[in-house]
């Protein structure tokens, strides 16, 4: 699953990026029938203690009408950490990696759930 969703992570961070973008959220939903599908917004702040931050949207880099969707027969708590390792290793050596890692903050999670942290400026 990692290379469909590098690449699709690829053609995401491509798209033009508005000015105001401080940090980047992955949330991802519980479609019904085992699909999942994932978006990414950008937002204007990060507040680590406070997960309201990801609601600062400025762009879904139109992902909201095109997301990265898949069926995996599984509990939710087992796609969030899996997409969470799949993240992190794209974060890792993707090839938006210098963008996301310049990034205040880097989160995953269900849009109504906690977040992962996955990268935060010092």
């Amino acid at each position: 699953m990692y290379e469909k969703l590098s690449s699709w992570l690829d053609g995401v961070f491509d798209r033009s990026i508005p000015d105001g973008v401080v940090s980047v959220c992955f949330n991802l939903y519980e479609d019904g029938d085992n699909s999942w599908s994932l978006e990414v917004v950008g937002c204007s702040s990060f507040d680590n203690d406070d997960p309201d931050w990801a609601c600062d949207e400025v762009t879904d880099f139109e992902t909201r009408d095109e997301p990265f969707t898949w069926t995996e027969d599984a509990i939710w708590e087992k796609v969030l950490f899996d997409v969470t390792k799949l993240l992190y290793q794209y974060i890792q050596e993707g090839k938006a990696s210098g963008y996301l890692n310049s990034l205040d903050g880097v989160a995953v999670g269900f849009a109504d759930g906690d977040l992962n942290i996955l990268v935060e400026k010092e």
